[in-house]
């Protein structure tokens, strides 16, 4: 498991074409990806099972729990990232609820565009 920022202090000015905006990477995939957005309400839990293919978790807002097979919660929030590879054990909970972007695909290397968090 891997944890990166997409927040605006990880992203770059872009001012090509007058454009005035901060751009945060996140991914590029040559092969089939799916992305899809997830609600989960209070109390809402994404049970504990094992990645199809690299996943990565980009949470949107509010706040919540993720582990893997180490049975350690770490926090997530607004901003954070999440990665685990193909075949990690994974799990997602949140107390108040939380909104993330979910990329799946046989492809993903976020540590290209993304900066670790510290």
């Amino acid at each position: 498991m891997e944890f990166y920022k997409f927040n605006k202090e990880s992203g770059n000015k872009i001012s090509k074409f007058n454009s005035d905006f901060v751009m945060s990477r996140i991914i590029q995939t040559n092969k089939p990806t799916n992305i899809g957005c997830m609600h989960l309400d209070q109390n809402g839990l994404v049970g504990y099972h094992q990645a199809a293919v690299p996943q990565l978790l980009l949470i949107l807002n509010g706040e919540g729990y993720v582990r893997n097979e180490k049975d350690e919660y770490f926090k997530v929030q607004s901003g954070d990232a999440v990665f685990w590879d193909k075949d990690e054990w994974h799990e997602t909970k949140t107390i108040v609820g939380l909104t993330a972007i979910v990329i799946e695909s046989e492809e993903l290397t976020p540590k290209l565009f993304m900066q670790l968090k510290k």
